[in-house]
């Protein structure tokens, strides 16, 4: 492979150090303990180099070794040769993962971080030297301080050399005593994924503990990579253990067992013996809070490994680095894993080297073998486990025996490839399963939104969360364009899935979408009721030649998607247990007589159809704010017009349309002119198209016309709306009273929007004052980070109350009692408050009494905005105490409540409608 690793490298260990101080006693030594230890050790043995350039000798020395001791004495720093030396060991160690190991002999870390006494005299003749040269000076200053930074080990007078030379070589002879892990036969394409992942490891800062998961569906390489970045820099680490197949272990022998070998690997005990999953946490966190350590968990499935195995930086000394490699990016997110790296398939060229290597080793391959083996690589889909599958199990195979293979993957999956993306599926719920299937065989290649709403239609509840889910654990992907891929392998697993459930008869599959398939139980009438969904998107030559009856006994068939497909002739029964239908180029004109679309809620009709189907009540059950089936307006007989008026009149309906006494019918003409952005008004929820849709609906030549209920007060002055014009279309159908109305709509939003605005000042006042005064800290006692944090998400949703709230949100059961918690809140605050002034200072302290003041001002805006009947209650109550804290202090302040209150008595009962 081309990272270095330990099997590859030349040397041990690499010795610098400065001639005129330690060559003939400190470094010799060493090297004498190192090689008495069987430690490869390369020490330059040319004497008096001073000021000349590095060999190439050197430099190959320096990359073909795995540890570099560098002996910072006295004088290395005088000698810019040391320095250019250092320079590139730092360098390399930084992009080769060699590990460096600073000795301080008899020198100050810190003087050599920040260039100090002999360091710095160096530096000042160095300045003199090479004054046109600055970006040397510079590369030799950053050197010494990251030289500085690292581990290493400080001889000083307080010990004797011999013993710091014994311990230098007994660490040295640990670390090397390592083993390298098996990465693969034939590595392909690992260099740059290896940047990648120690670029997040960010090896060389000593200063943290880091944790970096390695995210990917199965068979992609993960822990290739995992054993790979291990190799390369195994030896900066004081401690290693690489936890291989977690889950399987987990599952087997329970998560204490891989306690046990956590700290085996690290602390070499073989007789630990755990009797709990908490013993084994403190044992951990004891073992390892003063090591630096590199700790791999390989293939980690379930949140409680990662809580019991490596539950929080805090266990490991700094410098220490975990590598999770999963399936699942949620345990990664929260586990507290930030730094991620998404595991990516191989490209062609690395697909094809790896499999023309599996298949043929190290022998040339015949032209005549080109096609097979792009054929191959398309169908892994730069998939390593299944290039390493495909070219052993085809090795010294014929062309015709490769085409044969092939032909067979693509109906009837490898079992070791199936089996090992299979574990993801697994391990999902059976609901998040049932909406795998339906995406792998069906709906590859939809647009995310569209999927959602036709499974959220299908299974009768919102699928949003599984499809997170899915995405989550590798299983499927969402496209830059917004469309839902799966891996081909994946898709192809998928659909083996929903193929054994009956393998010899397809209309006992729960999902249908093969042509040949489709056509054999369209055309024989072997239909069941196990069949949920149908999808044919297929091109196909012939006709479906069928009696029309295939239908009769899919009597569970939710979902029923034609598309580019010709039929003899209509169906003459479809199922009422239908919920989405999309039918391209029905063969009639009319839907079977006896189907009734009662749990219809997608509807994309065809251009053929004359009659419309009765539309249930319960139509918008799944989207309330999508009718789908009116998303198409027929203009003229027989053509279908689709534009999106219908989603636009239910998004948004105006407070004062929401009050419906008398309901007048009112005809409105909607062309698209008539929706565009400039519109303003969006009348009210009570449309006609649930049952009974008019006549001239159907017959009217240039525009539809759309029944619409609405209230009678909605066309009265005194509301504040006007419909800018756009109503003037049809001035004969609208009452005298709006056609005169000049009250423009304007003026209310402004007036709305002063109303937001004078409720979150009041409430960022009141909220300040009340933090600020004396009952309130005693209340909570000292601040801190979190009183403050859950202070300030307190203060947060009062201001969101108040600048977002609707009567419309708030008219629901859930949204008043959240409110009413929320301000209760407050009001127990105030009380305290007034007690609390009241026994210790005998009067309120002013800032309560602001806050009371401030408080209702924010109910008297509420009051303007939402109408939901509490808002009263709270206006009351904060006045109230404002006036009885200015009586208490003094019954002359009585005035000011007067002058406070009455105006805003005045404005809160001048309300344009009655609150409940």
């Amino acid at each position: 492979m081309a990272a270095r690793s330990s099997s590859s490298s030349s040397y041990d260990v690499y010795l610098s150090f400065s001639d005129s101080d330690t060559r003939f006693g400190f470094t010799s030594y060493l090297y004498k303990a190192l090689s008495d230890k069987g430690i490869l050790t390369f020490i330059d043995k040319r004497e008096l180099h001073k000021g000349s350039e590095i060999t190439p000798s050197l430099l190959k020395a320096i990359e073909n070794s795995r540890t570099a001791i560098i002996v910072l004495s006295e004088n290395f720093a005088s000698s810019s040769f040391c320095l250019d030396e250092l320079a590139y060991i730092i360098e390399r160690g930084t992009a080769k993962g060699l590990l460096v190991l600073p000795v301080f002999y008899y020198v100050d870390p810190s003087d050599v971080r920040h260039q100090r006494g002999t360091y710095g005299e160096a530096f000042a003749k160095h300045e003199e030297r090479f004054k046109d040269n600055r970006e040397k000076l510079q590369k030799w200053r950053n050197a010494l301080q990251q030289a500085a930074n690292f581990s290493g080990y400080h001889v000083q007078h307080s010990g004797y050399e011999h013993d710091f030379i014994e311990k230098i070589a007994e660490d040295i002879s640990s670390r090397i005593s390592r083993f390298p892990l098996r990465v693969a036969n034939y590595p392909v394409g690992l260099d740059s994924r290896l940047q990648q992942v120690c670029s997040l490891l960010d090896v060389g800062s000593d200063d943290s503990v880091l944790m970096v998961g390695i995210w990917g569906m199965g068979g992609i390489g993960k822990t290739t990579l995992a054993r790979a970045v291990h190799n390369l820099i195994a030896d900066q680490f004081e401690s290693l253990c690489f936890l291989d197949g977690v889950s399987e272990i987990s599952r087997r022998n329970g998560v204490m067992h891989l306690q046990e070998k956590l700290l085996f690997h690290i602390a070499g005990n073989k007789d630990i013996h755990l009797e709990s999953v908490g013993e084994g946490v403190s044992a951990i966190k004891h073992t390892f809070h003063e090591k630096k350590v590199l700790l791999i968990l390989d293939d980690v499935d379930r949140l409680q490994q990662l809580e019991a195995l490596v539950g929080g930086p805090n266990w490991f000394g700094l410098g220490s680095r975990v590598i999770i490699t999963t399936r699942d990016r949620h345990l990664l997110a929260v586990h507290g894993v930030e730094r991620i790296y998404k595991a990516e398939e191989l490209n062609n060229t690395e697909a094809l080297e790896l499999l023309r290597w599996n298949a043929f080793r190290y022998g040339n391959v015949n032209p005549s073998y080109t096609k097979v083996l792009n054929e191959a690589v398309t169908y892994s889909s730069g998939l390593p486990l299944a290039l390493e599958v495909i070219g052993s199990n085809l090795f010294g195979k014929s062309v015709e025996e490769w085409r044969y293979a092939l032909d067979r993957l693509k109906r009837i999956p490898h079992n070791e490839i199936h089996n090992i993306l299979k574990v993801n599926y697994d391990d999902l719920e059976k609901d998040e399963q049932r909406v795998f299937l339906d995406i792998a065989c069906c709906f590859k290649g939809y647009d995310l939104a569209e999927v959602q709403d036709i499974l959220c239609a299908h299974h009768g509840y919102n699928v949003k969360h599984h499809i997170g889910v899915l995405i989550e654990k590798s299983l499927l992907n969402v496209s830059s364009e917004g469309k839902v891929t799966l891996h081909p392998l994946i898709e192809d697993m998928g659909k083996d899935i929903v193929r054994q459930e009956s393998l010899r008869e397809p209309g006992k599959r729960s999902r249908l979408w093969l042509p040949e398939d489709l056509v054999h139980v369209l055309e024989e009438n072997m239909g069941t009721g196990k069949t949920e969904i149908l999808h044919l998107d297929f091109p196909l030559n012939k006709e479906v030649k069928w009696d029309g009856n295939a239908f009769k006994k899919m009597k569970n068939l939710r979902t029923l998607i034609i598309k580019k497909c010709h039929f003899s002739k209509a169906p003459i029964h479809l199922p009422n247990s239908l919920r989405v239908l999309e039918w391209w180029k029905y063969p009639s004109e009319e839907l079977p007589s006896d189907f009734h679309a009662k749990e219809l809620s997608i509807w994309k009709p065809t251009e053929l159809l004359k009659r419309v189907p009765d539309v249930p009540r319960n139509y918008v059950r799944v989207s309330p704010l999508k009718l789908h089936i009116l998303q198409r307006v027929l203009l003229g007989k027989k053509t279908w017009k689709p534009i999106e008026l219908l989603k636009d009149l239910l998004e948004s309906i105006p407070e004062v349309l929401q009050t419906s006494q008398g309901v007048p019918q009112i005809t409105l003409q909607t062309s698209e002119m008539f929706f565009q952005a400039e519109t303003l008004w969006r009348p009210i929820g009570l449309l006609q198209t649930s049952q009974n849709i008019p006549g001239n609906f159907l017959t009217s030549q240039e525009f539809p016309q759309v029944m619409l209920q609405t209230s009678q007060r909605v066309f009265q002055a005194q509301t504040g709306w006007r419909f800018v014009g756009l109503l003037q279309s049809v001035p004969g159908v609208l009452p005298i009273s709006l056609r005169d109305s000049q009250v423009m709509l304007q003026p209310a939003l402004r007036a709305k929007m002063g109303w937001r605005l004078v409720g979150l000042a009041s409430s960022l006042v009141g909220l300040l004052c009340h933090a600020l005064s004396p009952s309130f800290k005693r209340l909570i006692g000292r601040w801190n980070l979190f009183k403050l944090l859950l202070y300030c998400v307190f203060s947060v949703v009062v201001c969101t109350t108040v600048l977002f709230a609707k009567q419309l949100s708030l008219l629901r059961q859930q949204g008043q009692l959240q409110s009413y918690v929320l301000f209760v809140v407050l009001m127990i605050i105030s009380v305290y408050s007034f007690l609390y002034d009241k026994a210790v200072d005998g009067k309120p302290e002013i800032k309560s009494l602001v806050a009371n003041a401030a408080f209702a001002l924010v109910s008297l805006s509420l009051s303007k905005l939402i109408k939901s009947g509490y808002e009263i209650g709270m206006f009351a109550y904060f006045l109230g105490c404002f006036t009885v804290q200015l009586v208490t202090i003094n019954w002359v302040l009585i005035l000011v409540a007067i002058i406070f209150g009455c105006p805003l008595v005045v404005m809160h009962s001048s309300s344009d409608f009655p609150t409940r």
